[in-house]
């Protein structure tokens, strides 16, 4: 009995060493399958595939934020198109022939006066400096430059056909230029010192006085009929279906002060 029993341990031993032989066989082969140099080319491998890993964080990271921009320039791109709206609605207002306003500069009154008084002899220049009427008061400041009221095209359409005639848009509101340029012009008269006004406007500028000081034109820009010289508003027949449409429209008024016609311009409401 403790032979047998022996035998069989035997035979277990001998069963595991062969098994564990095996075993060694199969690593020593696995061993030859991969020699040194797949290291190297594996090492470059798991380095190249971290590159990539982080390349495609990066593209997510771009993507993300250009993900959040959209709502963004969405806004932007509708701002813009009420702002482009805008322009276009007031590029309807503006005329396409805008002319500087004719201005009276303190120079050009000096010089007028001067070549006034040289051309006459000099006792009669005396007798002007002793008989020289009062000072003009000075215009008060703060009156601001003249209202430039355009009228628009669907005022024009409102007109009827008889007082609309042949009339443009542009011309009537070229107009509205030369009639802030008459009323500038007057303020500029108004303001200047008595020294810098020649003599042949000094007879003008009283009778502007006047006027301004009256309840109908104090603070307020106007002009006089005899102050329409162009260059787009004459007192011919459009000239004056022009004045017509204008007082029309509410953009000016007449009044008769001494015998003067004077017009006033209103200010948008």
């Amino acid at each position: 009995m403790a032979q047998k029993e022996a035998g069989s341990s035997l035979d277990t031993l001998i069963l595991r060493f062969n098994a564990k032989t095996t075993e060694l066989q199969d690593l020593v082969v696995a061993r030859n399958m991969y020699p040194a140099s797949s290291v190297t080319d594996l090492s470059a491998v798991d380095t190249a595939l971290k590159a990539m890993e982080l390349q495609v964080h990066a593209i997510k990271g771009r993507l993300r934020e250009e993900t959040d921009a959209i709502p963004k320039a969405k806004k932007l791109i509708d701002a813009s198109l009420r702002q482009q709206k805008k322009l276009q609605g007031m590029s309807a207002y503006v005329p396409v022939y805008l002319p500087e306003r004719p201005t009276m500069s303190n120079l050009e009154c000096e010089r007028g006066a001067s070549r006034e008084t040289s051309d006459q002899p000099t006792s009669y220049r005396s007798v002007i400096v002793e008989e020289e009427p009062a000072a003009l008061p000075r215009e008060k400041k703060g009156r601001g430059s003249p209202p430039l009221w355009y009228i628009t095209s669907e005022e024009l359409d409102s007109l009827s056909s008889y007082m609309r005639g042949r009339l443009t848009l542009d011309k009537i509101n070229a107009a509205v230029n030369d009639i802030a340029a008459y009323a500038e012009a007057n303020v500029q008269l108004l303001a200047a010192p008595k020294k810098k006004i020649s003599e042949n406007l000094w007879e003008k500028a009283l009778e502007l006085r006047d006027i301004a000081m009256t309840d109908a034109a104090k603070g307020k820009h106007f002009f006089v009929e005899t102050d329409v010289k162009g260059p787009n508003l004459k007192l011919d027949n459009s000239g004056k279906a022009i004045l017509t449409i204008l007082r029309h429209l509410g953009r000016i008024t007449e009044t008769r002060i001494g015998h003067h016609r004077v017009i006033i311009l209103l200010k948008k409401p």
